[in-house]
Protein backbone atom coordinates (compact mmCIF):
# COMPACT_ATOMS: atom_id res chain seq x y z
CA UNK A 1 0.00 0.00 0.00
CA UNK A 2 1.34 3.45 -0.92
CA UNK A 3 1.01 6.77 0.87
CA UNK A 4 -1.14 8.23 -1.90
CA UNK A 5 -4.55 9.72 -1.16
CA UNK A 6 -6.16 6.28 -1.07
CA UNK A 7 -3.50 4.96 1.30
CA UNK A 8 -3.94 7.90 3.67
CA UNK A 9 -7.72 7.46 3.80
CA UNK A 10 -7.30 3.70 4.26
CA UNK A 11 -5.07 4.23 7.28
CA UNK A 12 -7.33 6.90 8.75
CA UNK A 13 -10.34 4.58 8.44
CA UNK A 14 -8.45 1.83 10.23
CA UNK A 15 -7.24 4.14 12.99
CA UNK A 16 -10.68 5.65 13.56
CA UNK A 17 -12.51 2.34 13.31
CA UNK A 18 -14.80 3.45 10.49
CA UNK A 19 -15.03 6.69 8.55
CA UNK A 20 -11.67 8.43 8.00
CA UNK A 21 -13.32 11.88 8.12
CA UNK A 22 -16.77 13.16 9.04
CA UNK A 23 -16.80 10.61 11.84
CA UNK A 24 -19.60 12.22 13.87
CA UNK A 25 -22.94 13.52 12.68
CA UNK A 26 -26.73 13.34 12.74
CA UNK A 27 -29.01 11.61 10.27
CA UNK A 28 -32.35 12.87 8.96
CA UNK A 29 -34.97 11.54 6.59
CA UNK A 30 -35.19 14.16 3.85
CA UNK A 31 -36.97 15.18 0.67
CA UNK A 32 -35.74 17.43 -2.10
CA UNK A 33 -38.54 19.38 -3.77
CA UNK A 34 -37.22 20.49 -7.17
CA UNK A 35 -38.99 23.49 -8.68
CA UNK A 36 -37.53 23.23 -12.19
CA UNK A 37 -37.09 26.14 -14.55
CA UNK A 38 -33.35 25.75 -15.12
CA UNK A 39 -31.59 25.76 -18.50
CA UNK A 40 -28.69 23.42 -17.84
CA UNK A 41 -29.75 20.67 -20.20
CA UNK A 42 -29.93 18.32 -17.20
CA UNK A 43 -33.46 17.20 -16.22
CA UNK A 44 -32.53 16.87 -12.53
CA UNK A 45 -31.73 20.60 -12.44
CA UNK A 46 -34.22 21.79 -15.05
CA UNK A 47 -37.43 19.89 -14.33
CA UNK A 48 -39.71 19.82 -11.29
CA UNK A 49 -39.72 16.66 -9.22
CA UNK A 50 -39.19 15.14 -5.81
CA UNK A 51 -36.38 13.01 -4.41
CA UNK A 52 -36.66 11.18 -1.08
CA UNK A 53 -33.64 10.04 0.83
CA UNK A 54 -31.34 10.58 3.80
CA UNK A 55 -29.32 13.61 4.92
CA UNK A 56 -26.32 13.42 7.22
CA UNK A 57 -24.92 16.59 8.80
CA UNK A 58 -21.41 15.94 10.05
CA UNK A 59 -18.17 17.41 11.39
CA UNK A 60 -15.24 16.92 9.02
CA UNK A 61 -12.40 16.52 11.49
CA UNK A 62 -14.62 15.22 14.27
CA UNK A 63 -13.55 17.99 16.66
CA UNK A 64 -15.53 18.65 19.87
CA UNK A 65 -18.75 20.55 19.28
CA UNK A 66 -17.47 23.69 20.99
CA UNK A 67 -14.80 24.07 18.30
CA UNK A 68 -15.39 25.17 14.70
CA UNK A 69 -14.98 22.46 12.06
CA UNK A 70 -15.42 21.94 8.33
CA UNK A 71 -19.04 20.79 8.41
CA UNK A 72 -20.56 18.50 5.83
CA UNK A 73 -24.02 18.03 4.34
CA UNK A 74 -24.57 14.76 2.47
CA UNK A 75 -27.84 13.87 0.72
CA UNK A 76 -28.25 10.34 -0.61
CA UNK A 77 -31.38 9.50 -2.56
CA UNK A 78 -32.77 6.81 -4.82
CA UNK A 79 -34.96 6.74 -7.90
CA UNK A 80 -37.95 4.54 -8.74
CA UNK A 81 -35.68 2.60 -11.12
CA UNK A 82 -33.39 1.62 -8.26
CA UNK A 83 -30.45 3.94 -8.97
CA UNK A 84 -28.73 5.75 -6.13
CA UNK A 85 -27.26 9.25 -6.16
CA UNK A 86 -25.15 11.15 -3.62
CA UNK A 87 -24.74 14.91 -3.26
CA UNK A 88 -21.90 15.97 -0.95
CA UNK A 89 -21.39 19.56 0.17
CA UNK A 90 -18.98 21.15 2.63
CA UNK A 91 -19.28 24.32 4.68
CA UNK A 92 -18.28 27.26 2.52
CA UNK A 93 -19.50 30.38 0.84
CA UNK A 94 -22.30 30.74 -1.69
CA UNK A 95 -21.08 33.82 -3.59
CA UNK A 96 -19.43 33.91 -7.01
CA UNK A 97 -15.96 33.41 -5.49
CA UNK A 98 -16.63 32.07 -2.00
CA UNK A 99 -18.55 29.04 -3.26
CA UNK A 100 -15.16 27.64 -4.24
CA UNK A 101 -13.74 28.11 -0.73
CA UNK A 102 -14.20 26.05 2.43
CA UNK A 103 -15.17 27.58 5.77
CA UNK A 104 -15.18 26.44 9.39
CA UNK A 105 -18.08 26.94 11.77
CA UNK A 106 -19.86 25.34 14.71
CA UNK A 107 -23.56 25.52 13.83
CA UNK A 108 -24.68 23.38 10.85
CA UNK A 109 -27.76 25.58 10.39
CA UNK A 110 -25.88 28.86 10.02
CA UNK A 111 -23.97 29.53 6.84
CA UNK A 112 -23.86 27.93 3.43
CA UNK A 113 -22.55 24.72 1.92
CA UNK A 114 -20.96 24.10 -1.46
CA UNK A 115 -19.66 21.35 -3.73
CA UNK A 116 -16.51 23.56 -3.99
CA UNK A 117 -15.58 22.09 -7.37
CA UNK A 118 -17.99 22.43 -10.30
CA UNK A 119 -19.68 19.52 -12.05
CA UNK A 120 -19.89 19.22 -15.81
CA UNK A 121 -23.38 19.57 -17.26
CA UNK A 122 -22.78 18.81 -20.92
CA UNK A 123 -20.34 21.50 -22.03
CA UNK A 124 -21.14 23.74 -19.09
CA UNK A 125 -19.89 23.79 -15.51
CA UNK A 126 -22.18 24.07 -12.51
CA UNK A 127 -21.49 24.44 -8.79
CA UNK A 128 -24.22 23.48 -6.34
CA UNK A 129 -24.71 25.33 -3.07
CA UNK A 130 -27.11 25.08 -0.13
CA UNK A 131 -28.28 27.79 2.27
CA UNK A 132 -30.28 27.20 5.47
CA UNK A 133 -33.70 28.81 5.48
CA UNK A 134 -35.29 30.02 8.73
CA UNK A 135 -38.38 28.05 9.76
CA UNK A 136 -41.03 28.65 12.39
CA UNK A 137 -42.31 25.09 12.48
CA UNK A 138 -41.29 21.73 11.10
CA UNK A 139 -37.81 20.49 10.30
CA UNK A 140 -34.79 22.38 8.97
CA UNK A 141 -34.84 23.62 5.37
CA UNK A 142 -32.04 24.26 2.89
CA UNK A 143 -32.37 26.14 -0.40
CA UNK A 144 -30.34 24.43 -3.14
CA UNK A 145 -28.97 26.55 -5.97
CA UNK A 146 -26.91 26.01 -9.11
CA UNK A 147 -24.49 28.48 -10.67
CA UNK A 148 -22.11 28.68 -13.60
CA UNK A 149 -18.61 30.18 -13.32
CA UNK A 150 -18.85 33.81 -12.18
CA UNK A 151 -22.65 33.76 -12.41
CA UNK A 152 -25.29 34.43 -9.80
CA UNK A 153 -26.78 31.28 -8.31
CA UNK A 154 -30.29 30.21 -9.29
CA UNK A 155 -32.43 28.25 -6.82
CA UNK A 156 -33.65 24.90 -8.08
CA UNK A 157 -34.91 23.06 -5.01
CA UNK A 158 -35.83 22.98 -1.34
CA UNK A 159 -34.30 20.28 0.86
CA UNK A 160 -36.68 19.46 3.70
CA UNK A 161 -35.30 17.59 6.70
CA UNK A 162 -37.41 15.49 9.06
CA UNK A 163 -36.77 14.77 12.71
CA UNK A 164 -33.15 13.87 13.52
CA UNK A 165 -32.30 10.27 14.29
CA UNK A 166 -29.22 8.58 15.72
CA UNK A 167 -26.00 8.66 13.74
CA UNK A 168 -25.55 5.60 11.55
CA UNK A 169 -22.59 4.10 9.66
CA UNK A 170 -23.94 5.45 6.37
CA UNK A 171 -21.44 5.63 3.52
CA UNK A 172 -21.77 8.25 0.78
CA UNK A 173 -19.74 8.14 -2.43
CA UNK A 174 -20.30 10.75 -5.18
CA UNK A 175 -18.01 8.83 -7.54
CA UNK A 176 -19.87 5.52 -7.34
CA UNK A 177 -23.24 7.29 -7.09
CA UNK A 178 -23.04 10.45 -9.26
CA UNK A 179 -25.84 12.96 -9.53
CA UNK A 180 -28.25 12.45 -12.45
CA UNK A 181 -26.80 13.96 -15.62
CA UNK A 182 -23.81 15.57 -13.87
CA UNK A 183 -20.16 14.51 -14.13
CA UNK A 184 -17.21 15.31 -11.89
CA UNK A 185 -14.21 16.73 -13.82
CA UNK A 186 -11.64 14.05 -14.64
CA UNK A 187 -8.82 15.06 -12.23
CA UNK A 188 -11.24 15.64 -9.34
CA UNK A 189 -13.05 12.38 -10.05
CA UNK A 190 -9.76 10.46 -10.11
CA UNK A 191 -8.60 11.99 -6.82
CA UNK A 192 -11.93 11.36 -5.13
CA UNK A 193 -12.14 7.82 -6.51
CA UNK A 194 -8.75 7.01 -4.96
CA UNK A 195 -9.76 8.55 -1.62
CA UNK A 196 -13.12 6.76 -1.43
CA UNK A 197 -11.61 3.46 -2.57
CA UNK A 198 -9.06 3.68 0.24
CA UNK A 199 -11.74 4.64 2.75
CA UNK A 200 -13.96 1.70 1.72
CA UNK A 201 -11.06 -0.72 2.05
CA UNK A 202 -10.14 0.67 5.46
CA UNK A 203 -13.73 0.53 6.75
CA UNK A 204 -14.09 -3.05 5.52
CA UNK A 205 -11.30 -4.17 7.85
CA UNK A 206 -13.13 -2.64 10.82
CA UNK A 207 -16.47 -4.32 10.10
CA UNK A 208 -18.14 -0.91 9.70
CA UNK A 209 -18.25 -0.58 5.92
CA UNK A 210 -21.54 1.31 6.02
CA UNK A 211 -24.36 1.49 3.52
CA UNK A 212 -27.32 3.69 2.67
CA UNK A 213 -30.66 2.26 3.66
CA UNK A 214 -33.20 2.48 0.89
CA UNK A 215 -34.99 5.81 1.10
CA UNK A 216 -38.77 5.97 0.89
CA UNK A 217 -39.53 7.03 -2.66
CA UNK A 218 -42.29 9.42 -3.66
CA UNK A 219 -45.24 7.26 -4.58
CA UNK A 220 -44.14 4.26 -2.50
CA UNK A 221 -46.95 4.73 -0.07
CA UNK A 222 -45.57 4.39 3.46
Amino acid sequence: MTWGVGGVFNRLARLRGGKPIHTTGRVYEARLLRRGGGRWGVPWLDEPGEDAGVVRLSRGAGLPGALPDVLGLAFGFGTPGGARHDLLLSAGGTGRVTRHLLAVRRDPFRGGYTTVFPYRAGRRRVTITARPRPVRRGGPLFLLSAAGPGRAAREFGLLVLGAPGPDEPIAFDPVLHPLPGLVLPGPIAALRADAYRGARAGRATTGRAGSLRRPVMAGDGA
